[in-house]
């Protein structure tokens, strides 16, 4: 495992925190809703929507895999701001 974290490029490492930061960042916008840090959190949540996106352009450099995880990461950062699981009655 050790063997792994070493071998890993740091620009993989720095693209795979920025995806993690993205997803936390809609996690946090949905948590967000109805408070009055609601603004603050759809504003990082777009910030982050928009550098992930920059992110499958860029990544393509590095092989369809990268792209494909940054997409991934795109997509649901999309539906954890867009879908509303709750019922509403």
């Amino acid at each position: 495992m050790l063997l792994l974290a070493l071998s890993l490029s740091p620009i993989v490492c720095a693209l795979g925190g920025v995806q993690l930061l993205g997803l936390l960042a809609a996690g946090v916008a949905r948590m967000a809703e109805g408070s009055r840090y609601e603004r603050l959190g759809q504003w990082g949540c777009l910030a982050a929507l928009g550098l992930v996106g920059g992110l499958c352009g860029f990544t393509i450099q590095f092989g369809p895999d990268a792209a494909a995880t940054s997409a991934v990461t795109l997509m649901l950062m999309t539906m954890i701001s867009v879908i509303d699981l709750r019922q509403s009655c």
